[in-house]
């Protein structure tokens, strides 16, 4: 599979708005953070949109996003959702319904901030996006492909992430479960949340991060929703070898050849 990541960068993007720092002002293409999302381009030709980005129009048009055929929600913050309205597009080219799946609490949520989209007294003449919303219990198929959800913490907050074959993208997170690093093993490439240097409440800073990574042991570790506080080469020289900063635009080819093993560890996880 075929994963592009449209958008590497936190709730405020990089450049910041009103900021005057040396990474918000770097010439570097890869200094430009978009909010976070991934898509995801399945051997068979389905295309999975993980989370929808207020940046999710001008991400589509930059990086060449043809088709959604289903979207995968790691939860209902605004830098992940909300670019839910711009899918309506791909229901008028492809002429049907799109799945939505994330955890209850996350579906639950997507229902009220876009309760018009649901509400079949909204007139259709300007065109809604239309989603059928899908709660995640466990491991589900995606034609030949298996998707496991994987528990994280964000703070307090249950969110999740998702590991196709040998890919897992874990973004928002401050802490990852016990039942959870079972599901983490024999992976290729891993995205990993890493915010900022300084600790944070909700996101695993740089350090944390690479802690984290080690102990995956991915072949490959790519950090996310990074702040202006990493600027990307300096950060990227500061790394051991199989870790770097991800950019936008950034493609990487992986197995989906799911690992039985993960499978059956999953039995002892809670979502």
């Amino acid at each position: 599979m075929r994963v592009t990541f449209l958008g590497t960068g936190t709730s405020t993007g990089v450049p910041v708005i009103g900021c005057d720092c040396k990474t918000c002002r770097s010439s570097d293409a890869k200094d430009r953070r978009w909010r976070p999302s991934i898509y995801i381009q399945l051997d068979d030709g389905l295309s999975v949109l993980v989370d929808a980005s207020p940046d999710l129009r001008a991400q589509a048009l930059r990086f060449d996003v043809p088709r959604v055929d289903l979207i995968l929600l790691t939860h209902s913050h605004a830098d992940h959702v909300l670019g839910l309205d711009d899918v309506r597009i791909y229901n008028m080219r492809q002429g049907g319904l799109i799945p939505c799946y994330g955890d209850a609490r996350t579906i639950t949520d997507v229902r009220r901030m876009f309760a018009y989209v649901f509400d079949p007294k909204t007139p259709r003449g300007g065109g809604l996006p239309q989603l059928t919303l899908w709660p995640v219990a466990g491991p589900f198929s995606v034609e030949h492909c298996t998707v496991i959800p994987i528990p994280l913490r964000h703070g307090t907050l249950p969110i999740l992430g998702y590991r196709l074959g040998a890919f897992a993208y874990l973004t928002d997170c401050s802490e990852i479960p016990d039942v959870s690093w079972p599901l983490l093993r024999n992976l290729d490439v891993l995205v990993l949340d890493a915010l900022r240097h300084r600790s944070h409440t909700t996101h695993f800073n740089l350090e944390g991060a690479v802690a984290a990574a080690e102990r995956i042991g991915a072949q490959q570790t790519y950090f996310t929703h990074m702040t202006h506080d990493l600027p990307h080469a300096a950060t990227c020289d500061s790394l051991p070898e199989s870790i770097c900063l991800s950019h936008d635009g950034l493609i990487c080819q992986v197995s989906e050849k799911t690992n039985e093993t993960v499978l059956r560890d999953f039995a002892t996880a809670r979502l």
